[in-house]
């Protein structure tokens, strides 16, 4: 059956074990498909990728919330108030 492999580099489970930091390294910053049998297993990407992605997954759930709330009526509030 085949596979979408969403990753221009790849490496097997056996490259990883020998040298993890090398086949992290070797997507330059790009995740690295970590293939199985030649199936893709998992994705690997380096930690700042990783905390990019979360920051728009963030967004994009605050852009979300955001767009429901839209045509809810607004409230005047005067920073004194609180």
């Amino acid at each position: 059956m085949p596979h979408h492999i969403l990753a221009t580099t790849t490496a097997s489970i056996s490259e990883l074990k020998k040298n993890p930091m090398a086949t992290v390294a070797a997507g330059e910053g790009f995740p690295v498909a970590v293939l199985n049998r030649n199936e893709p297993a998992f994705y690997c990407i380096p930690a700042a990728v990783y905390e990019e992605l979360l920051e728009k997954l963030e967004d994009a759930e605050l852009n979300r919330i955001a767009d429901e709330r839209r045509d809810q009526p607004e409230i005047s509030v005067s920073l004194d108030d609180l």
